[in-house]
């Protein structure tokens, strides 16, 4: 009689340390669930109020204006979000390459709020006579601007 209760009683604490080992993993999964979560909306509240537009005019003289041999683009923050200005987090592409040599100034304040502009200096000195194009991405909002120099 007492064997049997002393299996019992093992088997009764074996199971509570399963059912806490699950237990465990189970909450630490649901605690990484809810960070990525929270991160990824995060990410798409950024996505939906970043939005910019090139209004530079492809008709008009961008390459070289100064002799500097730069392409300068005018582009307005028309999101809902105030965006760096110095280039955090935007990626220029120009013809396909990826640019780093870009110099950012907001032409009407001190900061890229809602309703801004700012003018990028894309220095490419030797840039061919031709078609060119310049991919402006930012928090996954994207423009072309496609002009001839």
């Amino acid at each position: 009689m007492a064997s049997v209760s002393a299996s019992h009683l093992i088997i009764f604490i074996a199971s509570i340390l399963v059912a806490a080992s699950v237990a465990g993993t189970i909450t630490s999964t649901v605690g990484q669930l809810s960070g990525a979560v929270d991160d990824l909306g995060v990410d798409a509240s950024q996505e939906v109020r970043t939005e910019v537009e090139i209004i530079s005019d492809s008709g008009a003289q961008i390459y070289d204006i100064d002799g500097d041999g730069n392409i300068t683009l005018y582009v307005k923050n028309t999101g809902s979000q105030r965006l760096p200005a110095d280039g955090t987090g935007m990626d220029v592409l120009v013809d396909g390459a990826y640019w780093t040599d870009i110099g950012f100034t907001v032409v009407d304040g001190d900061y890229w709020r809602p309703g801004n502009v700012i003018r990028m200096e894309i220095s490419a000195p030797d840039l061919s006579t031709g078609d060119h194009r310049v991919q402006v991405t930012i928090n996954g909002d994207r423009e072309v601007f496609e002009f001839n120099t």
